[in-house]
């Protein structure tokens, strides 16, 4: 059965790009509709906090100062989700920061570790929901409350159960293609690729291939 580990970055910044370093990180593993392993880590990596990246957060330089270091941690959550694909709410934003920190840590690349979409997926699969923020889409599904926003394991906790929704959406939407079978990863990074007219095919077509 397909285990799925699903990140969330907390971050000084927007990107790497602009010297923006992660400053916490949270891993959900989901096999099978249930959440099967969880990690979070304060990370170290030496960079100061904007004030009002602290105020969203409520992470501080004071937490850092005692934190893991980031190296240390991104061989950690790395060994915890090895050989996993991977899920991210707006995964552009934590793909950048997962690739960069992973590089800096001297972490061997994992081919595995494609990443699918929970905004793009949820944009293709509920347009009726008033947009596309985990918060709101959390309400939207009436998700468990797993604690404060901006903090990675809530986030990631709460991407976990929008996976899982996604997923039964899927399932039931296309119960006849699939004829039963589990929708898998490949699956969902093809459908977030997919125009929004043309899902049916997109699923016969991975159905036909698998």
């Amino acid at each position: 059965m397909e285990t799925i580990a699903v990140i969330d970055f907390e971050t000084t910044g927007m990107t790497p790009s602009q010297g923006a370093r992660a400053t916490e990180i949270g891993a959900v593993l989901v096999r099978g509709g249930e959440i099967v392993g969880q990690y979070q880590s304060l990370m170290y990596s030496g960079v100061h906090i904007p004030p009002f990246i602290e105020q969203l957060t409520g992470i501080s330089n004071a937490m850092l100062r005692d934190a893991p270091p980031a190296e240390q941690v991104m061989r950690e959550v790395a060994a915890f989700t090895r050989g996993c694909p991977m899920v991210a709410h707006n995964a552009a934003f934590d793909r950048g920061f997962w690739l960069a920190e992973r590089e800096r840590a001297g972490c061997e690349p994992d081919l595995a570790q494609e990443f699918a979409c929970t905004v793009l997926l949820s944009r293709r699969l509920n347009t009726e929901a008033p947009n596309h923020k985990l918060g709101t889409l959390a309400s939207w599904f009436g998700l468990p409350n797993n604690g404060r926003a901006h903090r990675a394991l809530a986030d990631a906790l709460t991407t976990a159960h929008l996976l899982v929704r996604l997923q039964d959406l899927v399932a039931q939407r296309y119960a006849d293609q699939l004829q039963g079978r589990p929708v898998r990863h490949e699956l969902l990074a093809a459908l977030q690729r997919a125009p929004k007219t043309q899902l049916d095919r997109c699923v016969a077509r991975a159905q036909a291939s698998s």
